[in-house]
C-alpha cells in the first residue's frame, strides 16, 4: 500500500519519533524510504548575519557556515540511512538547499512517494502551536497521504 515513503527530518525529537513509525511500516509493505533534510537557506543567512561584524558582509561567512552545516547534516543522514537499512529497507538520501516545505513537496512529486511520514513539530517546538509551520504547509500542499507523528506531551 505504502511502497515508497518520504521521511523529512530536521533531527528534532519529533522527527526521531516519526522515524520509529517509518521503520514499522515495513510490516505494511513498505520497500523504500526517501530521507530528506532541507538545508534552509533562510537559516544559513540568519547565522551569517549573526557572525558578521565590523562592517564585513554576510557573503564572506555564508559559504563557510553552509559547509559546516552540510558536514554535520551528512553525518546525521548517514546514521539515519544506516538505521533504516538495518530494517531491510532500501534508502535514498536527499539534502537540497531551499525552503523546507517547498523542497519537500517537490520531492514528493519527483520521487512519486505513496506516503509522507513527519513529526508534528520541528526544532523550534513552539508549544502553543497545534502544528509546526513546515508540517502544516506540507499537509496543506500535499496530494499524497501524510502521517503526522505527535510529540510526547509533557
Amino acid at each position: 500500500m505504502f511502497r515508497k515513503i518520504l521521511y523529512p527530518t530536521d533531527f528534532s525529537d519529533c522527527a526521531v519519533k516519526a522515524l520509529e513509525y517509518v521503520k514499522k511500516l515495513k510490516e505494511a509493505g513498505t520497500e523504500e524510504v526517501v530521507v530528506v533534510h532541507v538545508m534552509d537557506v533562510r537559516e544559513i543567512a540568519t547565522m551569517a548575519t549573526g557572525v558578521a561584524w565590523a562592517g564585513e558582509t554576510t557573503v564572506v561567512y555564508e559559504p563557510e557556515i553552509q559547509e559546516m552545516m552540510r558536514a554535520n547534516v551528512e553525518k546525521k543522514m548517514a546514521a539515519v540511512k544506516e538505521e533504516i537499512e538495518n530494517e531491510g529497507l532500501k534508502v535514498s538520501v536527499k539534502t537540497p538547499d531551499g525552503i523546507p516545505f517547498k523542497e519537500i513537496l517537490k520531492i514528493v512529486e519527483d520521487e512519486d512517494v505513496s506516503l509522507i511520514v513527519l513529526g508534528s513539530h520541528g526544532k523550534s517546538n513552539v508549544r502553543e502551536m497545534l502544528l509546526g509551520s513546515v508540517s502544516e504547509k506540507v499537509i496543506r500542499g500535499s496530494k499524497r497521504p501524510v502521517l503526522v507523528v505527535k510529540r510526547d506531551q509533557i
